[in-house]
C-alpha cells in the first residue's frame, strides 16, 4: 500500500481534480513563471514566465509583418474627453478604468506625500486604444490614397479588476493590439477574418490550441464594434477561455474620431476600422490547457529552452570528464533546427542533486530531459525523458541518434498536445437538445465545492437576448460564440429554451 501511494505521488498539490484553481496557482508557482505585486491585481512576471511571452511575441509579430503590418507606440494616458467620444464604448469600459487627476506630489502638514496640482482634464491609464489611435489616423488620413493603415503596437494595459488571477485575469496585463484604417467596408471585414486567422494559426501550430472560431453575441461584443469574432480554447476543467478577438469597428470610431478621406469620386467619407488583439491570457491558457499534476508542459515552440541536460555526477573525479561530455553534447544539439530556429539548449550545471535538477524542469514544463552520468559516456548514451509522458519514463539513446532525432522529436510532442487537447475539447463538447438537459450539465453535484462539470453544450438558441440573460444569471454560463465551422453547428432547429425557431447551433460555456 505504501508503495502504491509513493508511486502516486505528484509534485504538484492539490491535484487538478482535486481543486482545479489551487493546482493552478500551484502550477505557476511550481513553475516560477509570475507572483502577485504589492500592487493589487498585479504581478511580476519572473523570467520564465516572460521568455515565454516573448516567444508568443517574436513568432506572431513575424505573422502580423507577413501580412503587411508595421509597429507603432502610442500614449499610456488618454484623456476622458476622446472615450466621451463614443458612447457604447466609454459605457463598455467605465467600470474597468484607472483614472488620472492630479500630478506632482508636495508635503502636506501632517509630514506625508499627498497629491499637489490636479489636471485640467483627467486622463485614463489605456484600457485599450481605439479612441487616442484614432486621433491620430484623423490628422493622418486626408485622400483614398493615406488608406489603408495597418499598425500594431505592443504595450501594456489596465482595466480595474476585482478578482485578479495571474496571468488569467490582472488589473495590468501585457498584450498587442492592432489597428486598422480602410477605404471600404469590404477590406475592413477581409481584415477583420483575416488576423482571426492568423491567431488560429498561432494558437493551433504554436501554442497547440484546439480552438472554436466565431462571432459574438451584441451582448458579448467589444462596446462600440458592430461585430466580435473570438477564439475560444477549452481547458482542462471544461471552461471556455476567450483567447483573442478580431473586432469590425464599421465606422462607429472612424465618425467619433472624425477619421475622413477625400474618395476616388471626390467625396468626403469616413474610414472603416479593425482593431484585434492578445495579451498574456494566452500563458494562463496554456497552463490550464497542457500542465498536468507535477506542473507546467509546454508545447516545443514556445518553450524557452528545448531540452536540457542534466549532468549527474556522483564523485568528483568523473565531474569534469560528464561536464564536458554534456557542453559537447549540447553544442552539436544546438546545430539542429526546429521550426526554423536553433534547438534550445541548456547545461544545468547547478550545485544541487540531480533528483532535484529533474523535478525542477519537470516543473518548469522542458519538452525534453536529458541526463547523462559517467556510465553513460563509456557507452556514449543518454537517458532521455518527455514531458508530454509520465514522469518515469525514460529511454536510453545513443548521443548520435538523439542529435539525429532531436527536431522530431520536439515536432511529436508539438503534435500530440495538439491532438490531446483537440480530442479533450471534442469529447466534451455536447450537442443539448432540451433545456433539462442543458441544466444538469452546467450543474456540479457540490454546490459548496463544485467538482470538474460542464463542456461546451452545442445548443439550439432564437437569438432572443432575455433567454442569453437568464441563463447567465441561473448558472453563470454564457454563449462563448456563434460557430464559423458549418461541421460544429450549422443545422437549423427549434431553440430549447422558448422553442422558437433557430438557424445554428451556438457555443455556451461556463468561463474565466
Amino acid at each position: 500500500m505504501a508503495q502504491q501511494q509513493a508511486q502516486e505521488r505528484n509534485a504538484i498539490s492539490p491535484r487538478r481534480a482535486e481543486n482545479f484553481p489551487e493546482w493552478y496557482q500551484a502550477v505557476v508557482t511550481a513553475a516560477d513563471l509570475a507572483e502577485n505585486s504589492d500592487v493589487r491585481g498585479c504581478m511580476v512576471i519572473k523570467p520564465w514566465g516572460y521568455a515565454i511571452w516573448e516567444l508568443i511575441q517574436q513568432q506572431l509579430d513575424k505573422k502580423f509583418k507577413d501580412t503587411g503590418h508595421s509597429n507603432a507606440y502610442f500614449p499610456l494616458f488618454i484623456p476622458l474627453s476622446y472615450l466621451e467620444k463614443e458612447a457604447e464604448h466609454v459605457a463598455g469600459f467605465a467600470k474597468e478604468c484607472a483614472v488620472v487627476t492630479h500630478h506632482r506630489l508636495e508635503v502636506g502638514p501632517d509630514g506625508k506625500l499627498r497629491a499637489a496640482s490636479p489636471l485640467t482634464e483627467p486622463l485614463i491609464v489605456r484600457p485599450t486604444s481605439e479612441t487616442i489611435i484614432g486621433e491620430s489616423y484623423s490628422r493622418w488620413v486626408q485622400s483614398y490614397r493615406d488608406l489603408p493603415i495597418l499598425l500594431n503596437q505592443w504595450a501594456n494595459v489596465v482595466r480595474w479588476e476585482m478578482r485578479p488571477r495571474l496571468f488569467l485575469r490582472t488589473a495590468e496585463f501585457l498584450w498587442q493590439e492592432g489597428h486598422t484604417a480602410h477605404e471600404t467596408e469590404q477590406e475592413a471585414r477581409e481584415e477583420t477574418e483575416r488576423m482571426l486567422g492568423v491567431y488560429h494559426e498561432m494558437m493551433r501550430y504554436h501554442l497547440a490550441l484546439d480552438v472554436v472560431t466565431g462571432r459574438k453575441t451584441a451582448s458579448e461584443r467589444f462596446a462600440g464594434a458592430v461585430d466580435t469574432y473570438c477564439l475560444e480554447a477549452m481547458v482542462q476543467d471544461r471552461k471556455a477561455v476567450q483567447a483573442g478577438t478580431s473586432h469590425f469597428l464599421g465606422q462607429n470610431f472612424a465618425k467619433a474620431s472624425n477619421i475622413q478621406y477625400l474618395s476616388r469620386e471626390g467625396v468626403k467619407q469616413h474610414a472603416w476600422t479593425t482593431s484585434w488583439g492578445v495579451s498574456t491570457r494566452l500563458i494562463g491558457t496554456l497552463i490550464m490547457a497542457h500542465s498536468d499534476d507535477d506542473g507546467l508542459v509546454l508545447p516545443p515552440r514556445v518553450a524557452p529552452k528545448h531540452i536540457v541536460i542534466i549532468p549527474v555526477t556522483p564523485k568528483e573525479d568523473t565531474k569534469a570528464a560528464v561536464l564536458e561530455a554534456c557542453d559537447k553534447l549540447a553544442e552539436r544539439l544546438r546545430a539542429q533546427s526546429f521550426h526554423g530556429e536553433a534547438i534550445r539548449v541548456q547545461v544545468d550545471t547547478r550545485e544541487v542533486t540531480g533528483g532535484s535538477k529533474a523535478w525542477d524542469w519537470i516543473k518548469k514544463g522542458v519538452p525534453l530531459r536529458v541526463e547523462i552520468g559517467p556510465r553513460d559516456i563509456a557507452g556514449s548514451a543518454a537517458m532521455v525523458a518527455r514531458r508530454d509522458r509520465p514522469h518515469k519514463s525514460r529511454d536510453l539513446i545513443a548521443w548520435d541518434q538523439l542529435v539525429a532525432d532531436a527536431p522530431t522529436i520536439l515536432e511529436d510532442i508539438q503534435s500530440t498536445l495538439l491532438a490531446r487537447n483537440q480530442a479533450f475539447r471534442k469529447e466534451n463538447m455536447v450537442p443539448m437538445d432540451d433545456k433539462d438537459s442543458f441544466y444538469k450539465f452546467f450543474t456540479p453535484r457540490n454546490s459548496g465545492r463544485p467538482e470538474i462539470h460542464g463542456g461546451f453544450a452545442l445548443a439550439h438558441w432564437c437569438g432572443c437576448p432575455d433567454v442569453e440573460e437568464q441563463i447567465r444569471k441561473d448558472l453563470s454560463v454564457t454563449i462563448r460564440c456563434i460557430p464559423d465551422d458549418p461541421a460544429i453547428a450549422a443545422e437549423p432547429g427549434m431553440c430549447i429554451f422558448s422553442g422558437k425557431e433557430s438557424a445554428q447551433r451556438v457555443v455556451f460555456a461556463k468561463s474565466y
